[in-house]
């Protein structure tokens, strides 16, 4: 019996020292789809799970901690998470107009919009926009990085599809409104309305609701130029539309 375990050992031995490059190469593509197999599995299950329980935290929120607490390690964010109906509906209606006219009819994307943002980049030679709903930038805040690429369009792509899969368009606004990032730690609308204005998100003026949608493209960059010329005229185009923004019952 001893001779035929060595015999055994030596024989599984003698086989994988005879794997070859085709052979590694396809152990190691294998783990690398059963990897991201995982990746996507854990990301659709988190987001069954948010249908009922709030989001703690979020990749953007952990990247922007991570970065003020490079230059002071007790740094915490600003956030405070409120329900959907303590939210001024000024600012409802502002994002909407602002960022994603169409978000209560469409199923997560619009075609439209990504081929203007293709063709705009295939313009410029780098990727300088990306064509994306509100659902699809909240992909981008749970759990990917601000890095812009292909790659990471694809993975916004499909955990979009998640959030339309799990989530009434209701909650997948609600859950934006209290984790889009408004300034430098500052995120979500109640945190945004108390730094900037002083006041609970629940009592956001329009005008007050039309320049916070504006600032959310570069929440940092007007953080620090509030009297931005185009942040205020700008402002003024949304408040004009706010009233024609239809938002999820």
């Amino acid at each position: 019996m001893a001779a035929q375990r060595r015999t055994s050992r030596t024989s599984r031995a003698a086989r994988k020292r005879t794997w070859g490059p085709w052979r590694w190469a396809g152990y190691f593509v294998t783990l690398l789809i059963a990897g991201v197999l995982a990746t996507q599995l854990y990301y659709f299950l988190q987001i069954g799970w948010w249908v009922r329980f709030d989001p703690q935290s979020t990749a953007f929120m952990r990247a922007a901690e991570a970065r003020l607490r490079e230059t002071d390690r007790n740094a915490t964010l600003k956030h405070q998470w409120v329900p959907y109906d303590q939210i001024s509906r000024n600012l409802k209606r502002a994002i909407i107009a602002s960022e994603d006219a169409n978000f209560v009819n469409h199923d997560g994307y619009e075609i439209d919009a990504m081929l203007g943002a293709w063709e705009k980049n295939q313009k410029k030679g780098r990727i300088v926009a990306g064509g994306s709903t509100l659902s699809q930038q909240l992909a981008k805040n749970l759990f990917l990085s601000s890095e812009k690429s292909y790659l990471r369009k694809a993975e916004e792509f499909t955990i979009t599809w998640m959030l339309e899969f799990w989530m009434d368009k209701q909650r997948i606004f609600e859950i934006y409104l209290n984790s889009v990032e408004w300034g430098e730690g500052v995120f979500g609308a109640e945190a945004a309305a108390r730094y900037y204005y002083g006041i609970p998100a629940s009592k956001l003026s329009p005008w007050q609701a039309a320049r916070l949608a504006v600032m959310l493209p570069r929440p940092r960059y007007f953080d620090t130029h509030r009297n931005s010329p185009y942040l205020a005229q700008r402002a003024g185009v949304i408040a004009r539309r706010m009233g024609a923004a239809e938002l999820p019952q």
